[in-house]
């Protein structure tokens, strides 16, 4: 695949709205391609529905997206209408991001059962089909195992067709399949922990060659459609390479072998994303904290649309 590099960032909340537009249009004119915002119960962060809506009345060609919308906590039917009138009032800008709810903190938070991954994954895999088939034309009918949807044709309808973009992903070779199946954009993460604690990640799953192996899952799983996909992963850490060449903050992350965390001058952090881009296809990069955005700036204004 030849696709041009697309950025976005994750950003949490603001102390005012104009402190969010503020936000918003700084992407903007720094090159980013996309706003996006965390779904949880538990910590500080904005509503994602509001704060999207919000970020795409302050910009004018900033998209605006989730990462990600935890499928327990929003039934599809009723998050079909949410994103469809985001999608229309921001002239097509949604980039819809899903998954299955992976920290035990937000189930306890609204009375939910924390099932297994398995049972997870198929109910995050019922909601794709149906938040599809709500959104095309004429009434739509699904009886799953975990979703029942009878009735008319549903309004509004989204502005992009055939829908709004989808993005699904992580490290699970079950998700990374149904993402490779169903999704506009596939992220390549690591595997959370099976019972949700904790920062959620499985400090079994990072380093290079499981990133390459999620990457592989993908391209097997896609088939004809890999061309189709866009493959990215997030930016945790951003910053100059110390001199034993790592950081201690990174956490499981496996410092140098994978784009998860860039050191380096900017020259250097642009090279090994192009490496990334022209090896291995990973062209959409999501900065995940902040803090770093001062330093990953310049290599998105280097980078973004090439």
């Amino acid at each position: 695949m030849d696709r041009p590099f697309r950025f976005a960032a994750v950003i949490r909340e603001a102390v005012s709205a104009r402190d969010w537009a503020e936000k918003a249009r700084r992407l903007e004119d720094s090159g980013f391609d996309v706003l996006l915002v965390p779904d949880h119960l538990v910590g500080p962060r904005f509503a994602p529905v509001a704060a999207m809506t919000a970020a795409a009345c302050a910009t004018g060609r900033l998209r605006v997206g989730t990462l990600v919308l935890a499928d327990d906590l929003r039934r599809p039917e009723v998050l079909a209408e949410q994103a469809a009138t985001v999608d229309l009032l921001s002239e097509g800008r949604l980039e819809l991001g899903l998954g299955t709810g992976w920290t035990a903190a937000d189930y306890a938070s609204a009375g939910l059962a924390f099932e297994p991954p398995g049972v997870r994954v198929d109910r995050l895999a019922e909601a794709v089909a149906v938040l599809k088939g709500l959104w095309a034309e004429g009434p739509f009918t699904f009886h799953g195992e975990h979703y029942r949807i009878t009735g008319p044709e549903r309004s509004p309808r989204p502005w992009s067709r055939p829908h709004p973009r989808l993005l699904l992903g992580g490290g699970d070779p079950r998700l990374l399949g149904l993402a490779a199946r169903e999704a506009d954009v596939v992220d390549i993460g690591t595997r959370v922990r099976a019972d949700g604690t904790g920062t959620g990640t499985d400090g079994a799953d990072g380093g290079r060659a499981a990133f390459l192996a999620g990457i592989d899952v993908v391209r097997r799983a896609a088939g004809d459609r890999y061309d189709r996909i866009e493959l990215g992963t997030g930016v945790h850490r951003v910053g100059a390479r110390r001199r034993e060449g790592s950081w201690s903050a990174a956490g499981s992350f496996h410092r140098d072998e994978t784009p998860r965390v860039l050191l380096g001058t900017r020259h250097d952090i642009a090279d090994t994303l192009r490496h990334w881009r022209d090896a291995h296809d990973v062209s959409y990069f999501v900065l995940h904290h902040e803090r770093d955005l001062d330093a990953f700036t310049p290599v998105v204004q280097e980078l973004a649309g090439r």
